[in-house]
């Protein structure tokens, strides 16, 4: 299994880890201009290391999410859960064209919903505990 996954990790990351690594970290250096927006960057490049090497790891939700997660998730969406989002789709559909990409564009697919919503969930290793018991997005 952890063959595979190096596999479909290299091969991710030629066709769209780099380009979607970059679009975070855009975001993220954009969001720690001001002090306010530091949050927001903390989360994209959490997200951005995630995008970068994402088989063998998995996004699940925290128990300390509460009301300003919820704020900053809908906060994150308006300026850039969606433009990133829109950026994922886009490299779904590039992935897709041929057979061998097809896992990778559902992958790629799969990390929408940590894109538009990164505040209350954290990256951890597939075979945690932890990630078997409250998955949000495999």
């Amino acid at each position: 299994m952890g063959l595979i996954r190096l596999i479909l990790n290299i091969i991710w990351l030629v066709t769209a880890g780099i380009w979607l690594f970059l679009g975070y970290v855009l975001a993220g250096i954009v969001a720690c201009l001001l002090i306010v927006t530091i949050p927001f960057g903390v989360a994209a490049f959490r997200i951005a290391g995630f995008v970068l090497w994402p088989f063998g790891r998995e996004v699940v939700e925290t128990s300390s999410s509460g009301g300003l997660s919820v704020l900053g998730n809908v906060i994150w969406f308006v300026v850039a859960g969606l433009w990133l989002a829109l950026g994922h789709v886009v490299t779904a559909v590039a992935q897709a064209i041929t057979i061998i990409g097809l896992p990778l564009a559902w992958a790629n697919l799969k990390l929408i919903p940590v894109t538009c919503f990164p505040f209350g969930k954290t990256v951890v290793n597939s075979r945690d505990d932890h990630a078997r018991m409250v998955p949000v997005a495999r």
